[in-house]
């Protein structure tokens, strides 16, 4: 199969076979590349078998990832749940795949795709990474989709929250980025994981715009609770959250979210994708089982290209040596790196 290299932020193809492709999300969008190049220097590109000029049917989407501590890679595609291959079948997959080795060759490490959906394991990838899948189907009435949320732990949370009196602030304003910035730093070092830069929350509203929405819940004046979501034709999905421990009681998280479903259904959207969970972070699973959620398994894949990885770091040891960084310089540490972690 002849395959063309494509860039698919500058053409203008791509966001169109996107929007018409089914599995098409937010993820492939030019608009999530283009934050990603901003704020990581990832180069992103696409495989097509359409000629130039030619209407795109087939499209796998990468970013180049060149990390000096963790290796060279093409990964489709860093910090994004997941990137379903746009093709009209297996077989079309398979080709497109064993085009894209030779052209890659020896300059990456590895290959990663992370399909949304179930596949064939293509020739040659083997498991790389497993998680859950969580997804709200919207197309129920809202009374409907609250009485499938568990009674104690989420509809009990709701209710309480509104009882409190919990302001609900939505949008994209500065202020609103930089609270939930605020709180994703207390949250990340209580789990201590790295903190992602600030840069690549103002490039995501920078490049999404009003597809991207920022919600708030203050007690008092107080940040309790933040989640980012973003949405893509009809499926609203749930990126980013934090939270202060200390106004975990009031119920804000749970009132977020149902405020992001409440505003989804007036929005004609009709699938919360609620992105994928760590088989091994309980808890989280069991809030989004909670939330009357659906659960699949989610699957990433990887083809190694090199024998040689030795000489990097693999993310997993980057994030185990920086738990054992003082916490006063994790946030400094943790956005320089981040790029490499993709």
């Amino acid at each position: 199969m002849t395959l063309y290299e494509i860039d698919p932020i500058c053409d203008p193809r791509w966001n169109e076979f996107v929007e018409r492709h089914e599995g098409g999300s937010i993820f492939h969008t030019a608009e999530w590349l283009d934050a990603l190049r901003t704020t990581y220097q990832y180069e992103p590109v696409a495989f097509t078998d359409a000629a130039p000029g030619e209407r795109v049917n087939n499209g796998l989407l990468f970013c180049r990832v060149r990390s000096w501590m963790t290796g060279s890679r093409m990964v489709s595609l860093p910090f994004s749940d997941h990137c379903e291959p746009l093709v009209q079948s297996s077989t079309a997959l398979d080709s497109m795949l064993d085009s894209v080795k030779g052209v890659v060759g020896r300059h990456a490490r590895y290959i990663e795709i992370r399909p949304r959906q179930q596949m064939s394991v293509p020739a040659g990838f083997v498991p790389s990474a497993a998680y859950c899948l969580h997804s709200i189907d919207l197309r129920p009435e809202l009374d409907t989709i609250f009485s499938r949320f568990h009674k104690s732990h989420i509809q009990r949370s709701v209710r309480k929250a509104e009882r409190l009196g919990l302001q609900v602030d939505v949008g994209r304003s500065s202020a609103l980025v930089d609270a939930f910035c605020a709180l994703h730093v207390l949250t990340r070092r209580r789990l201590g994981v790295p903190v992602q830069p600030v840069s690549w929350f103002r490039n995501l509203v920078e490049s999404l715009g009003d597809r991207l929405t920022v919600y708030l819940a203050t007690h008092r004046g107080h940040p309790a609770a933040a989640i980012v979501t973003a949405v893509q034709k009809r499926t609203l999905v749930y990126k980013y959250g934090s939270s202060d421990t200390a106004y975990n009681r009031y119920g804000g998280t749970t009132l977020l979210f149902w405020r992001a479903i409440q505003r989804a259904k007036e929005e004609g959207a009709q699938e919360f994708d609620l992105g994928r969970s760590d088989l091994d972070n309980e808890g989280l699973i069991a809030f989004k089982d909670h939330l009357g959620a659906t659960r699949r398994p989610l699957t990433y894949y990887r083809y190694s290209l090199s024998a040689d990885s030795a000489r990097s770091w693999t993310p997993s040891i980057v994030r185990r040596a920086y738990a054992l960084v003082p916490k006063r310089i994790q946030g400094t540490i943790g956005s320089a790196l981040y790029r490499h972690l993709g």
